[in-house]
């Protein structure tokens, strides 16, 4: 396969901006030879993910409604960080604002693009563990729910489709993968 890029954007236009998201239109001769447009969501965040786990591998869900989807969603405990900042201090942030915990150990396990057909953004998920519980502080914008589960169980909800955030699926499954290894 070849890494040159296929397409050629005959013109663009932002057709909306805020502190989050930058949406672009692009007028585009695909790789066939046929015009067409292309939209782009330009993250100006990185999306960062934690799964958490205390030394009987239990977890914490953060639960909350999901506008753009109009429902409820179980995820692990996420968050956006700036693009130029440490990302384990924005996660470290995000997991004691979402959940009041703090914890000593944070081990990344996963890079990955969330919708790479249409967005550029970009996320790095953690497990985190050496655990001291807290207050939680969640943003005005958030309105949650946290429960603790044992491990088991949120890797039951997302192999019978009851967690589907992608962020949340890759990290479960990442991380069921790595205790079966015994590396966690």
């Amino acid at each position: 396969m070849s890494a040159h890029n296929p397409w050629k954007v005959l013109e663009s236009n932002q057709i909306y901006d805020n502190a989050w998201i930058k949406l672009t239109e692009h007028q585009v001769i695909n790789p066939a030879g046929g015009k067409g447009i292309y939209g782009e969501v330009h993250f100006k965040n990185l999306a960062l993910g934690i799964v958490v786990l205390d030394i009987h591998h239990n977890t914490w869900l953060v639960g909350q409604y999901r506008f753009p989807l109009k429902a409820y969603s179980w995820e692990i405990p996420e968050g956006g960080g700036a693009l130029d900042a440490d990302p384990i201090i924005s996660a470290k942030r995000e997991l004691k604002e979402e959940t009041g915990i703090q914890a000593s150990t944070f081990t990344e396990i996963q890079r990955m693009h969330l919708s790479n057909s249409v967005s550029d953004e970009y996320a790095i998920i953690y497990i985190a563990q050496d655990l001291q519980m807290g207050q939680s502080s969640p943003e005005e914008t958030e309105e949650l729910m946290v429960r603790k589960v044992p491990f088991e169980e949120a890797y039951q909800m997302v192999i019978n489709g009851e967690i589907t955030d992608s962020m949340s699926v890759a990290g479960i499954l990442k991380t069921k993968l790595l205790i079966d290894q015994g590396k966690v």
